[in-house]
């Protein structure tokens, strides 16, 4: 979902919306970052795209953020992380945990990531915790 200050949901630029809004490994516990994505070079503060990516070979939460970076920066595009923490993904249960913080770059907002979690994975069960590393 775009964000706008005013509530209205701009359309995002078209190499935005093949950008998948979540990308995390198929299973086990993984460190994850969630990442806002301003929907223009010239749009500001208040015209974003949230986005999680969690990835079991990242061992800093900014390996794995600088690698979306990348991405987003290849299409002309910024994006700021806001925060990480780690997910538990239990395929085989279709559940999964979110909670814990990024050292580097604090307590992600997980409410946040299990929204979009849950866009992907509807049929999971989805819990978030500010306990643990």
């Amino acid at each position: 979902m775009l964000h706008t200050a005013n509530g209205a949901e701009p359309m995002a630029s078209s190499d935005l919306a093949s950008v998948p809004p979540v990308e995390i490994d198929p299973n086990g516990r993984f460190k994850y970052v969630l990442a806002k994505v301003y929907t223009s070079p010239d749009a500001g503060d208040n015209e974003f795209k949230y986005f999680v990516r969690g990835f079991q070979w990242g061992a800093f939460h900014a390996d794995i953020f600088e690698k979306f970076e990348a991405q987003i920066a290849a299409l002309g595009l910024s994006a700021e992380c806001v925060g990480g923490g780690r997910i538990m993904h239990h395929a085989d249960a279709k559940k999964l945990e979110v909670f814990g913080y990024s050292q580097g770059y604090g307590r992600a907002d997980h409410s946040i990531t299990a929204g979009l979690l849950k866009d992907k994975y509807p049929d999971y069960e989805i819990t978030t915790s500010d306990e643990g590393y």
